[in-house]
């Protein structure tokens, strides 16, 4: 089973993951911002700027075979990743049920200033602040509509009780 847990940057993803990766059975996190990072990284040196890692192809094939990969080893994968095009959300799903035919997408959703109260928790540089603040802001715009359904209030819940939501959705399915 492979579990895409998306949401706006700052809504709580990666915690909930975690939490969720304690409770299945021979679980692992697959975090595709490490490929991302690479990627971005990679087109710098060589001359290039990229603003979002999801924009590049080959981030998603990588995310893809990368997820493989964790299926491969473990029966459940758990995926934080803030998804906000349905394209690229649509490309990564249908590439998953190629080899995995259990895929689940929960979408966490939080009012804007909810997940911008949480954002300005953080310690950033003031560039990465603004980028995670606008990012947040389009995600929550996005999240909005049936292409980013399941939705999952987050605000004023603990992530364990998400965890516990979720992790009951995907035993009963």
């Amino acid at each position: 089973m492979i579990l895409l847990l998306n949401g706006a940057f700052g809504i709580g993803k990666t915690t909930v993951a975690r939490l969720l990766v304690a409770r299945l059975p021979r679980a692992c996190l697959f975090d595709p911002e490490i490929i991302g990072i690479a990627l971005q990284r990679s087109a710098r040196l060589a001359g290039r700027t990229v603003d979002d890692f999801q924009d590049l192809r080959s981030w998603r094939k990588l995310t893809i075979t990368g997820l493989r990969l964790a299926r491969a080893f473990r029966p459940n994968v758990v995926v934080p990743m803030a998804f906000s095009n349905p394209a690229y959300l649509d490309e990564i799903r249908l590439g998953i049920a190629r080899f995995e035919r259990r895929v689940f997408h929960f979408c966490l959703v939080a009012p804007v200033e909810v997940v911008h109260e949480r954002l300005s928790r953080r310690t950033l540089d003031p560039e990465d602040a603004a980028w995670q603040h606008r990012r947040a802001s389009e995600c929550c715009r996005a999240h909005t509509s049936e292409e980013f359904a399941t939705h999952v209030t987050a605000a004023g819940r603990l992530p364990d009780e998400i965890a516990a939501e979720l992790e009951r959705a995907v035993t009963v399915a």
